[in-house]
């Protein structure tokens, strides 16, 4: 379903990853992706707002997500998603 592509050049940085529909799945959301350790998935969604990551699909029309995940020492884990139109 997705294009998957890892350390995306993207405004004013790299998005970890991100998801992007291939042509027959043009219904199914783009994805971009920031992975943090011992931080927030809060603060992952941030940078990826104020790093402008989203100009990396600017020629995407649809419904984007925005998921922030956060790791730590423990394995536990947090997540964060947002929707945008794109």
């Amino acid at each position: 379903y997705y294009n998957i592509v890892r350390e995306l050049p993207a405004g004013k940085g790299f998005a970890d990853i991100c998801l992007i529909p291939r042509q027959l799945h043009a219904d199914k959301p783009a994805v971009i992706i920031e992975l943090k350790k011992d931080q927030s998935a809060e603060g992952a969604i941030e940078q990826i707002k104020r790093k402008e990551y989203v100009k990396a699909l600017e020629d995407y029309k649809g419904n984007l997500l925005l998921v922030g995940i956060n790791y730590d020492k423990d394995k536990k884990h947090s997540c964060r998603i947002e929707k945008m139109q794109m």
